[in-house]
């Protein structure tokens, strides 16, 4: 006998039991969308518990240095700190051309950076803040480029600030120890010109993948050009990756001031912006590692006792890192659980 067509739905088969399947009613999964976002909420603090108990000794080593530390310039460098994230939001509104609310954007910074201490790369920040944008309704292909133009901003401002504070300092030690030698330099060169080469040759071999890059790179072309054409947009850009690292060059300034580092602060800054030009594309959670042992060495190298350049690293770690870390997981479950990321 021939198969003919169904003409209507077809119908699930019977249960072997003799039971219908009973459907999922809203309620109950509205239930397990609570749930499950209040467990995400709560990751982050779990999180912070783990790291606390795995590198918990540094803590307590920073804690007992700065003990005896000027508490007025360790209270400037929590200051300067927490002018990091207004200079970090700035940047973030300059590179999307929609309009931010304020305090959210403020507030989706703080607990950006207390992700970003627990990923390499600035992977933890990235995420969190594209999650923001899609909240705040921002489509993924704007919310993506703007995360390329914040890299590349912040990574082109630095420039600048490193010319001017040789200019400033003239009479310190260059920190050349911190600077990679020939052969780190050259491999350095070589894997920068290596990622569009390898870039172009999967384009060229994967062709589902090249309407997305040819428009990924359309509209970050279009909304840098489009950006620069308003001060209210390419200012607080600019401004805030100007900002950004001299803030952070500050707290350790303020650090090594407090602790009675014989350094001017055009020197402390030099150093800690030499230190995070140096060790800063080695990928670390937070540039934790990598840029701490560039910035002691640096220390070092303008005379600086070894045991005093530690303990000035130890003390801005503490400050940028330890003491923000618990309000800003506090303030990323808050905004997880209040449904704005």
């Amino acid at each position: 006998m021939p198969l003919m067509p169904l003409d209507g739905p077809v119908t699930p088969l019977p249960r072997t039991d003799g039971r219908r399947p009973q459907p999922v009613s809203p309620a109950r999964r509205a239930l397990g969308s609570a749930t499950a976002r209040r467990v995400a909420s709560l990751l982050p603090l779990l999180a912070l518990g783990v790291w606390a108990a795995v590198d918990g000794g540094t803590v307590r080593d920073g804690a007992a240095r700065l003990a005896a530390a000027d508490p007025w310039w360790l209270l400037a460098g929590l200051v300067f700190t927490c002018l990091g994230w207004v200079a970090a939001a700035c940047v973030r509104q300059g590179a999307v051309p929609d309009r931010l609310r304020r305090g959210l954007l403020l507030a989706s910074q703080v607990a950006a950076d207390a992700a970003n201490h627990l990923l390499p790369a600035n992977l933890g920040a990235h995420a969190v803040t594209v999650r923001f944008l899609l909240r705040q309704g921002v489509p993924l292909p704007r919310a993506t480029t703007s995360i390329a133009l914040y890299s590349l901003v912040r990574a082109l401002a630095k420039t600048p600030l490193l010319l001017v504070f040789l200019l400033a300092a003239p009479t310190a030690v260059p920190p050349v120890t911190v600077l990679p030698d020939g052969r780190t330099l050259a491999l350095a060169v070589g894997g920068v010109l290596l990622v569009p080469a390898a870039a172009a040759v999967v384009l060229a071999l994967v062709r589902p993948l090249r309407r997305p890059a040819v428009d990924f790179v359309r509209t970050a072309l279009t909304d840098a050009r489009h950006l620069h054409t308003r001060p209210g947009r390419f200012l607080p850009l600019w401004g805030g990756a100007v900002a950004a690292p001299l803030l952070q060059a500050c707290v350790v300034a303020s650090v090594g001031t407090a602790l009675g580092v014989p350094l001017s602060w055009p020197q402390l800054v030099l150093a800690f912006l030499a230190a995070g030009t140096a060790a800063g594309a080695v990928p670390a959670p937070g540039g934790i590692g990598p840029v701490d042992a560039a910035l002691v060495l640096a220390l070092a190298g303008y005379g600086t006792p070894l045991a005093l350049a530690t303990a000035t690293v130890i003390g801005y770690r503490v400050l940028t890192v330890w003491l923000p870390l618990l309000p800003g997981m506090l303030v990323l479950s808050a905004l997880v659980q209040r449904k704005v990321l």
